[in-house]
């Protein structure tokens, strides 16, 4: 057995059958042009062959789950790969609804704890003859950008190749010998490394304090009160739809603004739109906690990043949605924006962790009683940013045509936004409480509305 970090274990903590703490993904993949009338069964035989499951997918909670499982791994020596990856197909008439459908019901279930916490579904009978393949796993396995990371490396840029292996085959950098065992004197050396980032804690605190009393327009984690702050149930509905980066880049570039700026004005206007459509849009404006990998971060400033799991700070942006018009959006999102950075931009790994979990510390009162019901939320919605790959690509010849994220729902949390980047299109994965959010098809057609009210402002 392995020990699990608490980062880790946290996850398993936090669910319940209201609140299952798994992230998915559902993908649309264009067969290759030489593909048999067997070819889905074929792909799902190959997904099935004994033997393909790295070390990560193969550990699960250890027994009793409900207690000792919390915070151990066990191994798993076989795999029931007839329960993991499952064939099913889209009921007619083969829509991208029908598909929607069957992904929210499945994102809406747990994960059995006695087995490896992941499963996969390869889907066939949608009407333009594409394949989908859903695969969810359990967050203290994986964290999203891990998950997609993993994903990627499953493809090929070439469209020839016919060597690729699916997600849970491949072995992430990070996941071998050094994780199978409780190392005492690693767990001293890295508590010795975070005992320097935490006394600087006090120091950054302190400056961060300042800031904000001096500039006083620092967005602080406590939003007014909506309709998607409230307690959740254990159904969902999944809506995904892809907008070109294209349209997106011009906005941001007449704008002065990023892409991520443009993107948290996109959801900004959508959501105006929306809960004035339910007479619930509150007079003061709502905000977003927008999650930044550690991981990422660290790659950009030439690091290696060696292990897979769980390594996310997090800032809170005012939407501006008590204004009416999307270039003042914009330009107030833009702001807050920077203003939130500029916050992190002198801390290390372990003080943004610090100070995120500061940030998102009443989602932990959740359980509480009333807490969720009368207290102000923290943010008002969570919306990421995940980067994917920037060519074409292929899993044994067929092309990727769609890559949307399923993320967690919370209580106080009803509705999660995630979108990745994917050879010229932003994916967006959009994944709600059915009773919290009714309606969360409609948010898609309020999105595209909200970018081209930005393109017309933006010439």
């Amino acid at each position: 057995m392995s020990f699990m970090p608490p980062t880790d274990s946290m996850f398993l903590l936090a669910e319940s059958r209201d609140q299952p703490m798994h992230v998915g993904g559902l993908q649309l993949f264009v067969p290759p042009e030489d593909a048999g009338p067997d070819h889905i069964r074929e792909t799902v035989a190959s997904f099935r062959e004994p033997g393909q499951a790295s070390p990560l997918f193969r550990r699960r909670p250890a027994e009793p789950v409900g207690t000792l499982g919390n915070t151990w791994w066990a191994t798993d020596d076989t795999i029931d790969f007839d329960y993991h990856v499952r064939h099913s197909a889209v009921p007619g008439p083969g829509r991208i609804r029908e598909l929607l459908q069957l992904t929210s019901r499945w994102h809406g279930t747990l994960l059995d704890r006695h087995r490896p916490m992941w499963e996969a579904h390869v889907v066939e009978g949608l009407a333009d003859g594409r394949i989908a393949v859903y695969t969810k796993v359990h967050h203290s396995m994986l964290d999203g950008v891990s998950a997609l990371r993993l994903m990627q490396k499953s493809l090929s840029e070439d469209p020839d190749a016919r060597d690729c292996v699916p997600p849970w085959a491949v072995t992430p950098r990070g996941a071998g010998g050094s994780k199978q065992g409780l190392d005492p004197m690693a767990l001293l050396r890295g508590g010795a490394a975070a005992l320097g980032d935490i006394a600087g804690l006090v120091p950054a605190s302190l400056r961060i304090g300042t800031q904000v009393l001096r500039d006083g327009d620092v967005t602080l984690p406590r939003a007014p009160k909506t309709m998607l702050n409230g307690p959740v149930g254990g159904a969902r509905r999944f809506a995904a739809q892809s907008w070109e980066i294209e349209r997106i880049q011009r906005v941001a570039k007449s704008s002065a603004t990023t892409m991520n700026d443009v993107v948290l004005a996109m959801v900004s206007g959508a959501l105006r739109q929306y809960l004035l459509e339910q007479h619930a849009l509150p007079d003061d404006p709502m905000t977003a906690m927008v999650p930044v990998s550690l991981s990422l971060r660290a790659s950009s400033a030439g690091e290696e990043d060696t292990a897979p799991g769980n390594a996310t700070g997090a800032i809170v942006v005012n939407l501006a949605t008590d204004r009416e018009h999307g270039a003042s959006r914009l330009e107030e999102i833009a702001y807050s924006s920077r203003q939130a950075k500029k916050i992190m931009g002198d801390l290390s790994p372990t003080q943004i962790l610090a100070f995120s979990a500061l940030q998102v510390l009443p989602l932990a009162l959740g359980p509480v009683p009333g807490f969720v019901k009368y207290a102000h939320p923290p943010f008002n919605v969570i919306v990421s940013n995940v980067p994917g790959p920037k060519e074409p690509m292929y899993f044994n010849g067929a092309r990727l045509d769609g890559m949307y994220p399923v993320s967690i729902v919370l209580d106080g949390q009803a509705l999660n936004i995630t979108l990745t980047s994917r050879d010229g299109y932003l994916d967006f994965g959009l994944i709600g409480c059915r009773r919290s959010v009714p309606h969360l098809q409609r948010l898609l057609i309020h999105l595209e509305s909200s970018l081209a009210e930005l393109e017309t402002a933006w010439g």
